[in-house]
């Protein structure tokens, strides 16, 4: 398949090179993401294309900007908020696509990896910040894999037994609140999900029954906390990410 993208800060890996001044599409190669927000009609969260998140006078809002202070790609999802059908939770986050507007949609062969540096700013439960979520070829709307930040500073993945639903999930790491760290969410041999947290690597065989499925990441702030708080929530402000996939 090549090279499908990789994107990240432009130019840089520094955090501290990112301009508070520019939207997270000036700093941010967003050339393939789409943002979804927890605003629109019920059952309908607002997305935003790629083309409308690119260049330093991108679209930002509450939801999505960069810190003035630091120059990050922040995130916030409040614990009440328009939600898509298949979840209770709120998110402003960030779906794969492809470069040509496409929706994203890759086979668990070859090699798949998202790259991330971030700080989980606030957080009322817990909030996942990364996921590969399945694709075409079945009926299920279940993930993969997402990893969570819990309050208590718990990092988590939560490894879904099989399309029809069920998580396992294990403990992976542990940062404070406000503390930046890193994760590399990776598929390889079509098989086995690669789990890096701050250098430290867990493996996880993927059951048979997602051969079927194709698969696309995601990335940002979904809350997994609801409530009529409209000031409740998570907010999540990253400095690096990158997406790449090989054959």
């Amino acid at each position: 398949m090549g090279v499908a993208a990789t994107l990240g800060l432009l130019g840089t890996t520094s955090a501290s090179a990112a301009s508070p001044t520019k939207a997270p599409g000036g700093n941010f190669n967003l050339s393939v993401w789409e943002l979804q927000e927890p605003v629109g009609s019920p059952g309908s969260p607002t997305t935003i294309p790629s083309s409308q998140l690119q260049g330093d006078d991108g679209f930002q809002d509450s939801y999505f900007y960069t810190d003035t202070r630091d120059g990050a790609m922040t995130f916030w999802a409040p614990e009440k908020g328009v939600t898509t059908p298949n979840s209770n939770y709120a998110r402003s986050e960030l779906r794969e696509m492809n470069s040509n507007g496409s929706a994203a949609d890759w086979s668990l062969g070859g090699s798949h990896k998202l790259n991330a540096t971030l700080r989980v700013v606030s957080v009322t439960s817990n909030v996942c910040v990364g996921q590969i979520h399945l694709g075409s070829g079945g009926s299920s709307t279940k993930p993969l894999i997402e990893l969570y930040y819990h309050a208590n500073g718990d990092i988590v993945a939560g490894v879904e037994n099989s399309p029809s639903g069920g998580q396992t999930t294990h403990t992976v790491g542990h940062v404070s609140i406000g503390k930046t760290w890193s994760y590399t969410i990776a598929v390889s041999g079509g098989d086995t999900i690669d789990l890096t947290v701050n250098g430290s690597t867990t493996h996880y065989a993927i059951a048979s029954s997602f051969d079927a499925y194709k698969q696309y990441f995601k990335a940002g702030s979904y809350n997994q906390s609801s409530s009529d708080s409209t000031t409740n929530g998570a907010r999540v402000a990253f400095y690096g990410l990158t997406v790449s996939h090989s054959s």
